[in-house]
């Protein structure tokens, strides 16, 4: 069977609307694709503070802006189809949305969890036409999971030859792969705080990790990191997007050192989280914006390094996509009316077939 997808993913570090047009095939129970088309529409400053801003308003105005955002992917997404000449060659689309709420149940609590990702699939089908598939980790939530990460079925199905496969977005995002077992997990904040600290001097980011190699690493701040509630959990786990702006930039702030010493502590802290995931030797394939920062990448491989663990950096496609091809072939599986989401790395009660499904008319 062949499906083309067109998979769409806004992350935590709140850069932009990547989207990809993916050709997948499955034989036999093996998966293969191609990515043929791919994008990221930036968001501009006026997006992000809205995106800042949705823990302020009311329920009423979340919902609007839930249906608002819904049209914006719906309308990027119909540019994308036109400049790529895509007409009649999409059979259905799968957004994940933008996540604003994530509180899964946690630590034996009795009420009911909830996550909530921006960007209203129904409104997406009724600008598109074509049918949607949203709100893919609702079900897993509901059934006692963290909802996430639900990347590493893709990453059995589409990507061999790796033991470890960690994302470093506004989250970095870990996947261990045993045989048939996986655990995976949220690992620490990185880019949103990173992203959060360079600010202060009008820059978008550290390019390159350039600031964060030439500043020092602050022993006591390192340690109060590390020493953080989070990483005494065992997985599943997973961090709200705003964990890292509450919790860490305070912690990096108040330490009144340099701006390039708190970059270097924080990359320093991330690299060890990531040494930390490793309890085996392997191969790690790392992707995300911060696969393109030399001096973490740096980091990670030296400390990966002392637990026999050899890191690769993904093809540039790759780096920048995985995220989106992979929610192409979650909503291929979601159409198929197969399982995507995995409870022995969310710690639901049972395999889901998340995703809300909207058919649009064609």
């Amino acid at each position: 069977m062949v499906y083309r997808v067109i998979g769409c993913m806004s992350g935590s570090s709140m850069d932009g609307l990547d989207i990809v047009y993916c050709v997948l095939s499955e034989a036999g129970g093996k998966w293969q694709y191609e990515l043929e088309a791919a994008t990221t529409e930036a968001f501009d400053e006026t997006w992000q503070k809205r995106f800042l801003s949705l823990h302020t308003i009311s329920a009423k105005e979340l919902l609007q802006f839930h249906a608002e955002f819904g049209h914006y992917i719906g309308q990027r997404i119909q540019l994308f189809i036109e400049s790529h000449q895509l007409h009649h060659k999409v059979h259905f689309v799968c957004s994940h949305g933008h996540t604003v709420f994530h509180e899964p149940l946690r630590n034996g609590q009795s009420k009911m969890g909830m996550t909530f990702q921006l960007g209203d699939g129904a409104s997406i089908a009724a600008v598109l036409q074509l049918p949607v598939i949203s709100d893919l980790r609702n079900l897993d939530v509901a059934c006692g999971g963290q909802g996430a990460p639900i990347v590493p079925m893709a990453e059995r199905l589409l990507w061999n030859g790796y033991e470890y496969f960690l994302n470093i977005g506004g989250i970095a995002n870990i996947a261990y792969h045993e045989n048939n077992h996986v655990i995976a997990f949220d690992v620490a904040p990185a880019n949103r705080v990173l992203n959060a600290l360079v600010q202060s001097v009008d820059l978008a980011y550290d390019a390159e990790g350039q600031l964060s190699a030439s500043g020092r690493c602050d022993v006591e701040l390192l340690a109060k990191l590390n020493n953080l509630d989070y990483y005494q959990q065992p997985p599943p786990k997973s961090l709200a997007n705003e964990y890292g702006l509450q919790v860490l930039l305070p912690l990096i702030q108040q330490s009144s050192l340099p701006l390039k010493d708190q970059l270097c502590t924080l990359t320093e802290h991330i690299a060890m989280q990531v040494m930390n995931t490793c309890k085996q030797s392997g191969k790690m394939l790392v992707s995300g914006g911060g696969a393109h920062n030399d001096y973490l990448m740096k980091r990670i491989k030296h400390y990966c390094g002392l637990r026999n663990v050899e890191v690769e950096k993904a093809d540039k496609l790759t780096i920048d996509f995985k995220e989106a091809i992979a929610m192409a072939l979650l909503g291929a599986l979601r159409w198929r009316e197969e399982e995507n989401v995995l409870a022995t790395v969310t710690g639901a009660s049972i395999n889901t077939i998340g995703g809300a499904l909207w058919m649009g008319r064609n």
